[in-house]
């Protein structure tokens, strides 16, 4: 029968404090995926009798007009004659007005983290968040334009940061906690590689302390990289929107519309390969993905590894965990708002335990 790929229970902390129970609970292992993979998921047996055989995801076609082989999986994004606004897509596509609203908000604190980071320079701040990270420049400017967007909303109540993971009011009159990691890559930022904003958006009906991810009302990803693109959810799916486009009057339009995952897969992103050292279920996965000439496309960066799933419609990320191989992935800031945005777009989570999705626990 499959082996789990680990079965230990999930880590809880000791301390009832907010800033704590807002991140601090840490999964041994936490994937977020676009396709459903249970705790005996990470076996090749499964795998093989659902995946030996994948079809084509690309024809040969499109391999010859690109010279290249079918593992590099190009774009098949046309050009339209037009694009709609942030604004009008919004009109069409999100019933409530205060959503509308704090999805606006969030989406213009992008475009200033974006310009930011275009003449930033990234050192070290010369401090570290709650968790130990080492903040860079980079961090605290798209934190505080985060906090400035919270201070300025009348829609937000309440305002998250993975950077200082505290609930802290900022309008009594709002209606949504905003829960963010600002800018997800630190490690990786200093090589110019793409980083990226998550946000989670959670309604005063629920709250925030004892919700699940699946009681966010909509969350935002954005991918800073050579362009700025930001994917929502909306009643009716996953949008993305470009930040600046060449040639269009909105700062923001509409490049993708109701993305949809494939159930089929030959994309794999598989973060803390040192664990498999440690969680024989992990290398066989591993071993799976290279017999069977999955291509691998991963660049240390949360955002980028996860967001190709929307762009090339297809993929797996996963990032289990090892006592020699520490990992984590924190809830609220980051697998819940990404979480939100897979399984809209048809593609499963799994917390990596249980097989049971992300959004169900709590944070």
């Amino acid at each position: 029968p499959p082996t789990p790929l680990h079965s230990s229970p999930l880590s809880q902390t000791a301390s009832r404090r907010c800033k704590v129970r807002l991140c601090s609970m840490h999964t041994t292992v936490l994937a977020v995926l676009a396709l459903a993979l249970s705790t005996e998921a990470f076996s090749p047996v499964r795998l093989g009798a659902r995946w030996a055989s994948p079809r084509a995801l690309q024809s040969s076609s499109t391999d010859e007009a690109f010279g290249a082989s079918h593992t590099s999986f190009y774009t098949s994004e046309t050009k339209k004659e037009s694009y709609d606004s942030l604004e009008d897509v919004l009109a069409a596509k999100c019933e409530d007005k205060d959503v509308s609203t704090v999805l606006t908000e969030l989406l213009d604190a992008c475009a200033e983290i974006t310009e930011a980071l275009r003449s930033a320079l990234v050192t070290v701040e010369g401090s570290s968040n709650t968790f130990g990270d080492v903040q860079l420049t980079v961090d605290v400017i798209a934190d505080e334009l985060m906090w400035q967007t919270c201070k300025k909303s009348k829609v937000i109540k309440v305002g998250a940061s993975e950077e200082e993971p505290e609930l802290r009011e900022v309008n009594e009159d709002g209606r949504y906690t905003v829960c963010w990691d600002p800018l997800d890559g630190s490690s990786i930022i200093d090589n110019n590689w793409a980083v990226g904003t998550m946000v989670g958006v959670w309604d005063e009906s629920t709250g925030f302390i004892g919700a699940t991810g699946r009681d966010q009302v909509t969350s935002v990803v954005a991918l800073y990289g050579p362009r700025t693109t930001v994917l929502i959810k909306l009643d009716d799916g996953v949008y993305e929107f470009t930040y600046g486009a060449e040639g269009q009057e909105a700062d923001w339009i509409c490049s993708r519309e109701r993305i949809q995952i494939s159930p089929d897969c030959k994309i794999f992103s598989p973060a803390n390969m040192r664990a498999a050292q440690d969680v024989e279920g992990y290398k066989k996965l591993l071993d799976h993905y290279m017999e069977n000439r999955y291509t691998l496309r991963y660049s240390g960066g949360l955002v980028p590894d996860v967001y190709q799933q929307f762009t090339k419609q297809q993929g797996v990320f996963a990032n289990p965990t090892s006592p020699a191989s520490p990992a984590k992935l924190r809830l609220a800031f980051e697998a819940a708002p990404f979480g939100l945005l897979v399984e809209a777009a048809g593609g499963s989570t799994s917390d990596g335990v249980t097989g049971g999705s992300v959004l169900r626990l709590r944070p």
